[in-house]
């Protein structure tokens, strides 16, 4: 069995259903002819690049229309691109997976696609891919393979569609020696080092890796630093976006992980509200670990957190074993947030169907594409949440990419929080008995 995704349709609002199917149908965006504005509001068809200006309205003149692509892909393929356990310890994710585009949302017309496990680029009109997820400070690293004339670049911290490289993103050149800004340049802000940098490998797969911390944002290539640039201003977190210029590019290994995060367990759990009157018990035991045992009940945060990426290690040695990550929470409420289901269990022999949403998925409202987690071995999921946008990586992999477009609502449970809220641990009935570790958390807020 695959997951068949296809590019049919495109629009500027991901209507997601709980149905896993119709799931699969918006994790994909049209790869052609994907026009993402309205009649009343044109897209900007030309993102700023160091050698073209935004452009205002679109090009008048007619658009090559690319065949559209549709993609599949099988459990086993997915389950392969799981990273070490010592990476998603640390944080690590896939941006791709290999396979599909899922997670990512393209602006304009050009021909983004797959091949040999890649992503390529290479006619089309001027725009981003961009990731639908959003990204403050975080290290990011990633292969490329450009032609000799191309010029492309990796958009940091971007809007959807950027208007000015040089106040509302960072885009990092991917371009010839005899551009103003080579390869590994932060485009209107700071030139590499040529010397450091060292001359251009047209048709050679190079290791780029880009580091976002607070204001300063630094580039390596083939693990020399080459660029060093500090922003008066402090950019918010935004999207990542590949850029389709001019000429032939192609991506793979894209990986990631947050920075900024902050340990959420000690042996006091001194950062958390327990019940006593709740059934069940939460402890932490000798090994460090949080002891989720029986339930109905929580374990809630003394802060409250809007937006945020949370990692957790967790671990279910028995089938039919249930517990979730609460968040945006009504402080305390009985569980009255959003869910990220923890449960390893799958129908039909088939980790693509997974049981009561599967970890990772957003409980009642998607289903995870795939089950990454398997019991009896420790797992590791990181949640982001970012305005109404909602996603989950296990193993590295992205299982789940939701949009809440209900109307706002005080509880999540009835329409859409962005709204800082608790996180609460959840023990879901007598037979839970989970256990979570290494637990951190980088909040995204803004003060």
């Amino acid at each position: 069995m695959a997951i068949e995704v296809n590019n049919e349709k495109c629009s500027r609002s991901r209507k997601t259903s709980v149905n896993l199917a119709a799931a699969l149908l918006i994790s994909m965006v049209s790869i052609a002819g994907c026009n993402r504005g309205t009649p009343e509001t044109p897209p900007v068809e030309n993102p700023p690049t160091a050698s073209t200006p935004a452009a205002s309205t679109p090009d008048p003149e007619p658009q090559v229309e690319f065949i559209r692509q549709s993609y599949a892909a099988s459990a086993d393929e997915l389950l392969a691109q799981r990273l070490p356990a010592d990476k998603v310890s640390d944080g690590w994710v896939r941006l791709f997976d290999g396979h599909t585009l899922f997670g990512w949302e393209i602006t304009g017309k050009a021909n983004f696609r797959i091949e040999d496990g890649t992503i390529v680029v290479d006619d089309g009109a001027q725009c981003l891919m961009c990731t639908s997820t959003t990204w403050g400070d975080f290290e990011l690293t990633f292969e490329f393979n450009a032609d000799e004339k191309t010029n492309s670049g990796v958009f940091i911290r971007t809007p959807f569609e950027p208007n000015d490289v040089t106040t509302d993103c960072y885009e990092i050149n991917i371009a010839p020696d005899d551009n103003p800004f080579p390869t590994g340049s932060i485009v209107k802000r700071q030139k590499v080092d040529g010397e450091t940098a060292g001359p251009q490998k047209p048709g050679k797969w190079r290791t780029m890796t880009i580091v976002a911390d607070g204001n300063d944002v630094s580039v390596s290539l083939d693990d020399n630093v080459v660029c060093r640039y500090t922003d008066p201003i402090d950019l918010p977190g935004r999207r990542i976006g590949l850029q389709h210029n001019s000429g032939r590019v192609a991506f793979r290994n894209l990986r990631i992980k947050p920075l900024g995060m902050e340990p959420m367990l000690d042996a006091e759990l001194s950062r958390w509200t327990k019940y006593p009157d709740m059934p069940g018990e939460f402890s932490i035991n000798d090994e460090g670990d949080l002891h989720v045992l029986g339930g109905s009940m929580q374990l809630e945060t003394k802060q409250s957190y809007g937006d945020f990426f949370m990692l957790a290690e967790y671990k279910i040695d028995a089938p039919g074993m249930n517990s979730g990550i609460f968040f945006r929470c009504i402080p305390g409420d009985k569980m009255m947030g959003y869910e990220c289901q923890v449960n390893n269990d799958f129908k039909d022999g088939s980790p693509l169907s997974p049981v009561d949403c599967g970890t990772g998925g957003i409980f009642r409202r998607q289903d995870a594409r795939v089950v990454a987690g398997e019991n009896g071995q420790w797992s590791t999921v990181l949640l982001h949440a970012s305005g109404s946008k909602i996603a989950a990586w296990v193993g590295g992999v992205q299982v789940s990419d939701w949009e809440d477009t209900r109307e706002a609502h005080e509880n999540p449970r009835k329409g859409k929080r962005e709204s800082p809220g608790t996180i609460m641990i959840q023990g879901h009935d007598p037979k839970t008995d989970v256990l979570f570790r290494n637990m951190q958390i980088s909040s995204m807020d803004r003060d």
